[in-house]
């Protein structure tokens, strides 16, 4: 079973702490002059461009350590992990 998160707000959210997960996917309701920017605790995932389109943008792929999301504007959307 997915877990989720909602962000609306620009800032950095960790979730998903536990030592590995999948990042399933990211529903994106509303965008702002922002990158998102995912990462866990070796490296950077994926940078959402600013001009990014609403959607859902599927991952499945996994991570270690934690996953953060970084909005650098106030855009609205859901984080979906295991």
């Amino acid at each position: 079973m997915y877990k989720s998160k909602y962000i609306s707000s620009a800032t950095t959210t960790t979730i998903g702490t536990q030592p590995t997960g999948v990042l399933h996917n990211i529903v994106i309701g509303e965008t702002s002059a922002g990158t998102i920017t995912i990462a866990d605790a070796k490296e950077t995932i994926a940078v959402l461009k600013a001009s990014i389109a609403e959607g859902t943008y599927n991952f499945d792929c996994s991570y270690s350590g934690y996953l953060t999301v970084t909005t650098a504007g106030a855009s609205k959307l859901t984080i979906n992990w295991m």
